[in-house]
């Protein structure tokens, strides 16, 4: 198991399942179940993923002045994260409205209240740095000097970019130098995915790069193996909610990546790991254990656990 120092936005999400996106004016959708709410973020959602599968993590992000670290712990998690690194410090936590439909197309809409003008306190992940073998950071402008601090420590980065554009590559540039590993969504793509691939690898010379595309799978790059390789999902539980399902693919692959330097297990565990999660409401619920995950991937692949 590894030491991961995961730092990102921690915010009050509430998701809403709709019938299809764009949305049609009704004036009352009246559906039980359809809305969820509670605390989460792509961050937060990676840090528990990683501490499902055994990782020690150490979370690192800010909160709003008036609360409590500690809520970042719900009552449903069966794990509980360190709160020690989870800074009271914002004027309000910022907020989230997602909706999805069946076909795992997503709208969000983002209130990030002062964040953008929060500063995070480097001193603590000072001693973090010869501890953590991995540092996996969302794009947030507070996470641009982890990237720094984690490279000057020689560390591995993981960087959850999610949405791309010609425009924002500027913006990611400070992430994008120093990563060994990228995640992107492929939603906001207008070039090719293979182009896009291509160019960011010769461009930054990243190390592995995974390009999520919703029910089609992902398209897996590891420069080291000379690969790129596109893996269809897999079904293991039934459709409920599909946010934060890239989450906990891209989490479930760093912790076997680590582990075993194996991308290609990696990304097939990571794939099962989702599957099982959009059987859940809520971006931060419905984990497999490592065990199902054996089970599944021989059922599956055929893969002895020698192998892996």
């Amino acid at each position: 198991m590894g030491n991961f120092v995961v730092a990102g936005v921690t915010q009050w999400e509430t998701i809403v399942k709709v019938q299809k996106i764009p949305i049609d004016y009704a004036e009352l959708t009246n559906e039980k179940g359809s809305i969820y709410s509670s605390i989460g973020g792509d961050a937060l959602n990676e840090a528990l993923a990683l501490k499902w599968l055994g990782n020690d993590v150490r979370y690192m992000s800010m909160i709003g002045r008036t609360q409590v670290p500690d809520l970042i712990n719900t009552s449903q998690q069966k794990i509980r994260l360190n709160t020690d690194y989870v800074i009271p410090q914002m004027q309000e936590l910022p907020n989230c409205v997602i909706l999805y439909d069946e076909d795992r197309q997503q709208q969000i809409f983002e209130d990030p209240k002062d964040l953008r003008d929060n500063v995070y306190d480097m001193n603590l992940f000072t001693p973090m740095g010869s501890w953590a073998d991995m540092v996996v950071l969302a794009n947030a402008n507070f996470c641009r000097p982890f990237a720094e601090a984690a490279a000057i420590h020689g560390k591995r980065v993981a960087v959850n970019i999610r949405y791309y554009s010609k425009e924002k590559e500027k913006y990611n540039e400070d992430f994008l130098r120093v990563a060994s590993i990228l995640y992107f969504s492929d939603d906001t793509l207008t070039e090719d995915p293979y182009d896009f691939i291509k160019m960011m690898s010769t461009r930054y010379g990243t190390e592995i790069i995974i390009l999520g595309q919703g029910s089609k799978g992902v398209i897996l790059y590891d420069r080291n193996q000379e690969l790129v390789a596109h893996y269809n999902t897999v079904k293991t539980n039934e459709i409920v909610n599909t946010v934060g399902a890239g989450n906990a693919m891209f989490s479930c692959f760093l912790h076997y990546y680590q582990e075993t330097g194996d991308s290609v297990n990696a990304i097939k565990n990571g794939l099962l790991f989702s599957s099982y999660k959009i059987g859940y409401m809520g971006t931060s619920n419905g984990f497999m254990t490592t065990d199902q995950m054996e089970q599944w991937r021989n059922l599956i692949w055929g893969i002895r656990p020698s192998l892996i």
